[in-house]
This record gives structure tokens, sequence and C-alpha cells, in this order.
């Protein structure tokens, strides 16, 4: 007997629409058929239904969460109460993610993908559907949120206000949504097992070598140049180097791939979307270039240093390396 799955019928929303797709892309229900409807003797039909119904019972395979006592979140480390998107993805987020990878579920990159997906991608969608705001309600935002966002993208699916379509009409649109939702969540899975984990493994690598590049290991060197300051933060926190002496304080890395490439020495920001650092480089090498930066801070091969004090530059690995070493006794 093929599976069904269920769903409301009417006006939809971007967490159900999420949901659906993410229902396709398990073992269970890949290639189930879809029935929106609000008649709850065609629900009772689904093998599985979502945003509707008034019950959340994985064990019946029932994920609503408009009822009254619903308090459900992701894990207790969230308090942001959960859409079906949210209630889908805890119970069949892994393998959604496996599956999209080509990955055994027990790979060790989907536990983190799967934290990750969560953190970034799905919890705006489960507060946005459950009218949660990301600021005070004494706050008045400067600007409105943008159109482009994917609930808002998936709300223009449903017909307009002065549009009249029949229910199949209707639950095309809803095809065309649920799909659009899913290439999303998709394409930011891949993108995490393309890019950003072979970053965190770069910074990994690095920081177990921290020690090599100087003694007091509050430098690293990474092998190439990717984007750090999310990893370097979280893995910080992982490992416990949370007190003031044990923070890394400068990142350096070349600016290319080539074998003569320059370097950059960079400080570490106190939060990752910051210019406030750690320790900045020294304010007299600030705003100098070239021999000039060479001769006062007295290291061949300097480039620049900002006048912000951030981000400075030489020629060589072991320049970059005199750069940090001089910074951290300053």
């Amino acid at each position: 007997m093929s599976k069904i799955i269920g769903t409301h019928s009417g006006h939809f929303h971007c967490d159900e629409a999420l949901a659906v797709w993410m229902l396709k892309q398990t073992n269970d229900f890949k290639g189930a058929s879809l029935v929106r409807t609000r008649d709850p003797a065609k629900l009772a039909e689904c093998s599985v239904v979502v945003d509707v119904g008034g019950v959340y019972d994985p064990a019946q395979q029932r994920y609503d969460h408009h009822q009254r006592g619903f308090t459900e979140t992701f894990d207790d480390k969230h308090t942001t109460k959960l859409s079906s998107a949210g209630l889908v993805y805890k119970h069949f987020g892994r393998q959604v993610i496996a599956n999209i990878l080509g990955r055994p579920e027990t790979d060790k990159d989907i536990e983190i993908i799967f934290q990750k997906a969560y953190n970034d991608f799905i919890e705006a969608l489960d507060a946005n559907d459950n009218g949660i705001s990301a600021y005070p309600s004494n706050i008045t935002p400067l600007y409105k949120e943008s159109p482009t966002s994917l609930p808002q993208r998936v709300a223009k699916k449903n017909p307009a206000w002065n549009e009249t379509l029949t229910d199949p009409e209707t639950d095309a649109r809803f095809i065309v949504a649920s799909d659009m939702a899913g290439s999303e969540l998709a394409e930011y899975v891949q993108s995490m097992a393309s890019s950003w984990l072979p970053a965190r493994a770069l910074v990994v690598d690095a920081l177990d070598k921290r020690e090599q590049v100087h003694p007091s290991g509050r430098v690293i060197a990474l092998e190439r140049s990717c984007p750090w300051k999310e990893h370097l933060l979280s893995l910080e926190q992982e490992r416990g180097l949370v007190e003031d002496d044990k923070r890394i304080l400068y990142v350096l890395y070349p600016e290319s791939t080539a074998p003569e490439s320059n370097w950059r020495i960079q400080c570490v920001p106190v939060r990752p979307e910051g210019f406030e650092n750690r320790k900045s480089l020294p304010e007299s090498w600030r705003g100098f270039r070239d021999q000039e930066l060479s001769q006062i801070s007295k290291i061949d091969g300097c480039i620049f240093v900002h006048a912000g004090g951030f981000i400075g530059g030489n020629k060589t690995r072991h320049g970059v390396y005199e750069m940090a070493r001089l910074a951290l006794e300053h």
C-alpha cells in the first residue's frame, strides 16, 4: 500500500511546505502521495500528518504544533517552540541530511550538520510560524523584513487576495512552494558538506598544532585561507579554551595557494561579526606599509598593517610569524 502524506488545505506557510518536502526525502515516505485536506476522516487515512490535526505523537506519525499546551523545542538548549518544519526535522533531519549527501546516517559529519542546520536554517522558520520575535517587543525595527526571505517567498505562492483559484490549482502552488523550500535546504546542506566542514577541518588542524607555531598556544597558522572566525570561536568553547589567557589572539594564513604567496596576520575578534579585537596589532605599526613598516617593526618583508590594527601582511610565513611574536610581546 502506497504511503500518503497529509497536511491542511487552503492557505499554506513555509513550515508545512518544507516539512512535506523533508518527508519525501526519507526512506519511509519517498514517493508518497500528498493529500491537502482538513477532513478528519481523510487525514485518518494518511500515513503521516503535518501541521494539522491537533496531535503531536511520533508513534502515530502525527506532527502538529497548534494545539493548546504544545511546548516542544528542538532540545533543552533551545527555547523556540517548534513548527511542523522543526518537528519533522527533529525526528527525520539526520536521515534527510544523509540522503541529500548520499552518506550513511552514521557518518560523523551528519550530526554536526544536523545541529548547525537547525540553528542557522530551521529555527528561524519555527519562530516565524509561531510568531516569535527575534528582538524584544520594545524595540522598533529600523527597516522591514526583506520580501525575499524564504517564508515571504513561500507566502507569495498562495493566491493573492483578489485571485480565485480552484483547490487543485492551490495544491499545485503548494507543491511549487514545497520544492522551492526544499531546494534551499538541500543547497544549504550541500554547502555545509562541501565548504563549511572543510574549513572547520583546517581550523581543527591548526588548533591541534598551535603550540608548534608559538609556545604560548595563542597563535594558529592555517594551511590555506578559509572562513575561520565562526569555527575558531565555536571550537574554543568545545575545547574549554575560554579563559582570557588561553584564547587564540592571532591567525596566520597565506593569501593564496601559490608557493610564493604573501601571508596575513589577523586578530581574533571578540565576536565573529565585529571588529573589536582580543588584542590588536601594535599601535606604532598601524597605517604604515612596506619598507617604512619594516623599519618601524624591525621585521623584514612587511607589506602593511591596517590603520584599524586588525590585520597585516608580510611577504613570508616567517615574517608574519615574527609579526605575531612581537605583537604578543607588545
